[in-house]
């Protein structure tokens, strides 16, 4: 008897999906599909690699024999026809423990890819991040806008530009965004644009920018977004990535109508920036370092969760932190500070563990001015 005569749907038989079918189930509107291969192997079978010319086509036949069929992110689906018991893991069904129906979209990623279009859970509040207030005020804008997209019409924020020193907030406020308002966040650094092959890059923004549209309102963040869009004379430092500025740029068009879709773009150097791409972003936001009052009140934030007792003055390491990044405070300061405590099998950090972190830096990094002042 054929494995595909047995499974009908793909069995899971853990709690989440016990109790999802005691409700109403959804329609999936986009189901990301990897291929596995078959369940037993022997000499006269072998697993063929699974190439998809005509997505469209594809998509024609996965819903065809799928249709009705019950989706949620980790089970397995089997192909029943051109390549019968053929295994599929769901990579991502949006949403979750939803029903095939026509109007879904099936897209076919290899393993290298899920990675590029799997959405980012993240619990971080805007409040999480210290500072930063105009950045801030833009989330609200772009908040406003992806709870009625279709309100805002031409008038819509689509591509804004973080920028700043690292380490200033520019990936957790984009996560805080996506996290507050419960809508998918796509992250990306664009350094894993750059494919081995021509096409690549490109086919992979296309494919990101059609998740985030299937599944709207989204965000999408680009980090490091000058690794694809140097300016043309630093072209020649990375090689030919045309095709991916081209593919970049078709998609902040919106000449697909992306509505719901906001991009982010960030960068360490904005001028490093080709034109053509910097034309796009409707507002750049810089990400400054913290003052005396935001350093004073991240390393409040970040010592009333340090697993050890905290015996020194916050107050006292305000001045000798400035320069550093709200970053820099939590892993170059209090975590070296925490682990010198550790090793020396203290039970509260005291001032001595701070001014052990405080060395280090200043003997293994330039100094910032104004730093331990």
């Amino acid at each position: 008897m054929k494995l595909n005569n047995i499974i009908q749907e793909p069995v899971n038989t853990d709690k989440k999906t016990t109790q999802s079918l005691n409700k109403p189930q959804k329609e999936s509107k986009l189901v990301v599909l990897q291929p596995i291969g078959y369940p037993f192997l022997c000499n006269l079978v072998e697993n063929p690699k699974i190439e998809i010319f005509d997505k469209e086509l594809f998509e024609l036949y996965a819903r065809e024999q799928w249709l009705g069929y019950t989706v949620s992110e980790g089970s397995f689906i089997f192909d029943q026809k051109l390549l019968p018991d053929y295994a599929f893991k769901i990579i991502k069904a949006h949403p979750d423990d939803s029903k095939i129906s026509e109007n879904t979209s099936i897209l076919l990623m290899e393993v290298e890819e899920v990675r590029e279009i799997k959405r980012i859970e993240s619990s971080i509040k805007m409040d999480d991040v210290i500072g930063q207030e105009r950045a801030k005020i833009k989330c609200k804008v772009i908040m406003k806008y992806l709870q009625d997209p279709s309100h805002f019409g031409e008038w819509a924020p689509r591509n804004v530009l973080f920028y700043g020193t690292p380490g200033t907030g520019k990936t957790m406020l984009a996560k805080s965004l996506s996290n507050e308002l419960k809508v998918p966040l796509f992250l990306i650094k664009a350094t894993s644009l750059i494919g081995e092959h021509v096409g690549d890059g490109a086919r992979q923004i296309h494919e990101l920018f059609e998740a985030a549209s299937i599944t709207a309102p989204s965000v999408v963040f680009i980090d490091e977004i000058d690794a694809i869009g140097l300016d043309r004379k630093y072209q020649s430092l990375r090689g030919d990535v045309s095709e991916v500025v081209n593919a970049l740029l078709t998609e902040m068009d919106g000449i697909k109508q992306n509505t719901g879709v906001v991009t982010v773009g960030a960068t360490n150097n904005p001028h490093l920036l080709d034109f053509a791409i910097r034309s796009r972003f409707e507002e750049e936001i810089e990400f400054t370092l913290p003052d005396d009052e935001e350093r004073k009140a991240i390393l409040e934030h970040y010592a009333s969760s340090m697993p050890l007792i905290v015996k020194f003055s916050i107050d006292d390491l305000v001045k000798p932190t400035k320069g550093l990044s709200g970053r820099d405070i939590k892993d170059r300061i209090l975590k070296v500070a925490l682990h010198k405590a550790i090793h020396e099998d203290e039970e509260a950090i005291t001032w001595d563990h701070v001014k052990y972190a405080l060395k280090q830096i200043k003997k293994n990094t330039s100094e910032p001015k104004g730093m331990f002042a």
